[in-house]
């Protein structure tokens, strides 16, 4: 029994460092609330930013393209597994991000892992922010090239680093907004530096996408940013509601992933109806300037009613609110309290984020109530001063 033991161990150590994350199970579609064991919650737990999820409109074109093609691929995309809906969902994405063409990936995660290995390989060097995700990180793992880690947000770091390398091939890679902090990478000066160092330039808009920018076009529209060398991923499944997940860039660029990225060559495609609901979901997008709107100004209420003078709200202009606590043991206990008054957020404890700064990660959502917004105030105000 020792391989057993070995994993109570840790898992006991696990416990010990008040680091062992818990499932719940909700009962009802993602939206402002959940319910969980009977009870409803007020939650702000999801990224479901414009509160696309369980949207009518989505919900029916995902049932529409049920009834089209079924509930499966049956294939990769390589062998039979594309349809219609999936090259209509690609080719909408790239106008929709003023990109020359897309590719359609089953999740972030495989995006970024497949994405990272095919354009670098093990004489090529890797340069990415200290706080860009998970996926990000095991992406530049997988392709075996030199990972050079550069403090958050921290150019001129970065910089000296570009300098000294002789690698062949380089990469920059980044956020666009983090997902742990709601700041936004300074796009433009990482693009100069690529340039500068002729570099790829990978931008990870999961969190700015539908958000951002006009007409919800992503952080690189925002920020007015436009270059072949420039590889943009984003995910589907926070503001877009759905599931999966893209890359776009320049034609080349995607034609070379097509062939190269083996998380997208090697697995069997997402359902066409996803693809489908996705097509509605990037039309309300364009149109949700009003959802955008609301979700700003819940944003903006959220940090004017928020009075902290032990904790720090970090400073983001995004939809992700974290309030940092350090302690993990603290962060456990105030995510309880808040729990058992009725409001769900999340407790984000190392390693998603260094030691030492454990958080409360509030993420708002389009859903949201203002009442929602200032009663999540109005504990935390309390539950700091307690």
């Amino acid at each position: 029994m020792s391989l057993l033991d070995d994993l109570r161990a840790e898992l006991a150590e696990l416990d010990a460092a008040h680091l062992r994350r818990a499932r719940r199970a909700n009962e009802i579609p993602c939206g402002a609330k959940m319910r969980v064991d009977g009870k409803e919650l007020l939650s702000f737990c999801s990224n479901d930013y414009l509160g696309l999820a369980a949207d009518p409109a989505v919900a029916k074109a995902l049932l529409e393209g049920v009834v089209r093609y079924g509930t499966g691929s049956g294939a990769s995309h390589l062998v039979s597994g594309h349809y219609v809906a999936h090259d209509e969902l690609e080719a909408r994405l790239a106008a929709f991000t003023g990109r020359e063409r897309a590719l359609y990936f089953t999740t972030g995660y495989m995006a970024n892992t497949g994405v990272i290995p095919a354009l670098a390989g093990r004489k090529d060097a890797i340069f990415a922010d200290k706080l860009i995700h998970a996926s990000l990180v095991d992406g530049a793992l997988l392709s075996r090239a030199t990972l050079i880690r550069y403090p958050h947000n921290d150019l001129d770091a970065l910089e000296g680093a570009l300098e000294a390398t002789s690698a062949p091939r380089k990469l920059i890679v980044t956020d666009a907004v983090f997902s742990m902090d709601g700041d936004v990478a300074p796009l433009a000066r990482l693009l100069e530096l690529a340039e500068a160092h002729d570099a790829w330039l990978i931008v990870d808009d999961a969190h700015g996408f539908g958000v951002l920018g006009p007409q919800g076009r992503g952080t690189l529209a925002e920020a007015g940013l436009d270059s072949w060398r420039i590889v943009l991923i984003g995910t589907l499944g926070k503001a877009a509601g759905v599931s999966g997940a893209f890359v776009a860039g320049h034609a080349d660029v995607i034609e070379y992933l097509l062939q190269k990225a083996r998380t997208g060559i090697f697995t069997t495609a997402s359902p066409p109806a996803l693809a489908q609901a996705l097509l509605t979901s990037i039309d309300l997008i364009e149109a949700g300037d009003f959802r955008r709107h609301r979700l700003f100004a819940l944003v903006d209420a959220f940090r004017r009613h928020l009075r902290l003078t032990r904790w720090k709200l970090l400073p983001s202009r995004t939809a992700v609110q974290p309030v940092v606590i350090g302690d993990n043991a603290e962060a456990l206990r105030v995510a309880q309290a808040l729990r058992d008054a009725g409001v769900v957020v999340p407790a984000i404890r190392p390693p998603t984020v260094p030691a030492g700064t454990a958080r409360l990660r509030v993420s708002l959502s389009a859903r949201h109530e203002i009442e929602d917004v200032l009663r999540l105030a109005d504990l935390l105000n309390a539950l700091e001063a307690f």
